[in-house]
């Protein structure tokens, strides 16, 4: 191996470090402003316990300046001396606190460094998922406007063709049905409402029923408060908490559709949970029409 390449491999490992510490600066910026915090507290508090040391010997020399009576001593030299006293005085409670006064500002920069550090970070995830679903929007636009709706519905659920046999009364019949690949996940938002769900049922009509009622309910509580998380719809469903889930949703008036949806009705009450069934009719694959983050929409 010759230098350069020694060289370049000390570079890149030097250059690793640096990203990790970069990567966990908030981390360690947040660590070492408690820590300095409580060593700002500890130091003051042994600065208190020499501070009457310091304010004691002051007021005796305060006292010896007040009782002199030479003659050639006047009351211009006394508040001469007393100024210097008090001065002096300052200068050493001062120095007493200035060691909890310069740790306490440097743990203080520490700590607003570690929230400035993660507010941009926020603030470019936040922008850079925007971009993202600004174009998965757009590519999902064209889509539908090159092959339709439901080829679009196709490629973003990864339906697949597979053949079922029925039996009638003319004896079996072989189908070709047109089901959600389970292996494919749909979305990041969407769920199965399936025998996982807290909510679920074996009864087809309660499920359809549920449903719709908490869509409802979805519905109206983005009226009455002007927004609803994502994870507050998983938890009328009974269906687990994503970390997605916590931060995009829906936001009234904002540039979103200003309604909830679950991607299974149409109209009133007609139930189209069947273009979603993987074959079992009491289990519905559920698509949330989010705004996006929350926080951004507002």
């Amino acid at each position: 191996m010759n230098l350069k390449s020694i060289s370049n491999a000390l570079t890149s490992r030097a250059g690793r470090q640096i990203l990790k510490v970069q990567k966990h600066s908030p981390a360690l910026l947040f660590g070492a402003g408690v820590v300095g915090i409580v060593g700002t507290v500890v130091l003051a508090s042994r600065a208190t316990l020499k501070l009457e040391k310091t304010l004691v010997e002051t007021e005796m020399k305060k006292a010896r300046v007040q009782a002199a009576t030479l003659p050639e001593y006047t009351d211009d030299d006394r508040k001469r001396d007393l100024t210097v006293l008090y001065v002096k005085n300052v200068i050493k409670v001062g120095k007493l606190y200035a060691p909890a006064v310069a740790l306490g500002t440097i743990s203080i920069a520490a700590l607003t460094g570690s929230h400035v550090i993660l507010n941009r970070r926020n603030v470019a995830l936040t922008a850079a998922y925007a971009a993202i679903e600004k174009g998965f929007r757009e590519y999902r636009e064209r889509v539908v406007g090159a092959y339709g709706a439901d080829k679009d519905r196709e490629f973003r659920y990864g339906v697949v063709k597979q053949q079922i046999v029925e039996e009638t009364e003319n004896g079996p019949v072989t189908k070709t049905v047109k089901r959600v690949d389970m292996s494919v996940k749909p979305s990041i938002y969407a769920r199965f409402f399936d025998e996982s769900s807290s909510s679920w049922s074996k009864e087809p009509s309660y499920n359809q029923l549920f449903i719709n009622c908490q869509q409802n309910y979805a519905n109206d509580k983005l009226r009455a408060q002007g927004h609803v998380f994502l994870n507050e719809v998983y938890d009328m469903l009974g269906i687990p908490r994503s970390k997605e889930g916590q931060i995009v949703g829906w936001v009234l008036n904002g540039e979103g559709d200003n309604y909830v949806d679950f991607g299974v009705f149409k109209g009133k009450d007609a139930f189209m949970g069947q273009q979603f069934v993987n074959g079992e009719e009491r289990s519905v694959l559920l698509d949330f029409n989010v705004d996006g983050v929350v926080f951004d929409k507002i």
